[in-house]
């Protein structure tokens, strides 16, 4: 499995625990984040993730900011994208079981580290429902 990764200045420490658990899981990680906790504009680590997403080049994304937002807001402005923002196991087991999340989107502010890497593991490793979440998750792209 490949997973692209990205995140700003409030999330290295997340993504290089992130990145050291996939990576001891044989997972493939494609890491645009900065590895830095000087301020920067979390479009730019964001866009190479989605897009990797979107064209299919990955299996999944993984976006850390400091409330998830600004990432999520982002991320889902590409077609192919559902970016989710997860705070918590049960919200994440639910934006995969019945939304079909392909990124997760992790507060750092608002979780530790050893709660994204749980998140982490239950987005990888939960399973879309399908069934009457099928056809409200394709209604969510514009066709414009």
């Amino acid at each position: 499995m490949t997973i692209s990764i990205g995140n700003d200045h409030a999330g290295p420490d997340y993504k290089f625990e992130i990145i050291k658990h996939l990576e001891a899981k044989g997972y493939t990680v494609n890491n645009y984040g900065t590895d830095s906790t000087d301020s920067v504009d979390y479009p730019d680590f964001v866009h190479p993730v989605a897009k990797d997403v979107n064209d299919a080049k990955v299996d999944f994304g993984i976006l850390i900011c400091g409330s998830a937002n600004g990432v999520a807001m982002t991320a889902n402005k590409y077609q192919n994208v559902r970016a989710g923002i997860c705070w918590m196991n049960e919200i994440t087991e639910l934006t995969r079981q019945h939304n079909n999340a392909n990124i997760i989107c992790i507060p750092a502010r608002y979780t530790s580290i050893p709660q994204a890497l749980k998140m982490v593991d239950t987005f990888l490793n939960t399973e879309f429902e399908g069934g009457r979440h099928k056809n409200r998750i394709d209604k969510i792209p514009l066709s414009c």
